[in-house]
C-alpha cells in the first residue's frame, strides 16, 4: 500500500490529508496524522470530480462564514 500526502497540505505537518491511487475503482483517503485510523472511500470517478471541482475553483473555500 502506498500512500501519498496532498501537494496542498501545509508544512508543519497540520491539515494533511493521505490519498491512494492504486486502486482500479477506489480512491481511500485518510488523516495523515493517524496512519492506522480509517481511511474514507470515494469511488473514483467522484474523486476526479471533487478534485476538478477543487483546482477550479467550483467550491468555497475556508470555513464558516
Amino acid at each position: 500500500m502506498t500512500w501519498r500526502k496532498s501537494s496542498y497540505s501545509n508544512s508543519d505537518g497540520g491539515e494533511c490529508v493521505e490519498v491512494r491511487d492504486d486502486l482500479a475503482d477506489l480512491v481511500p483517503v485518510r488523516d495523515s496524522k493517524d496512519p492506522h485510523g480509517p481511511a474514507l472511500l470515494f469511488p473514483s470517478a467522484s474523486w476526479r470530480s471533487f478534485v476538478s471541482a477543487v483546482k477550479s475553483g467550483q467550491l468555497p473555500s475556508g470555513v464558516g462564514g
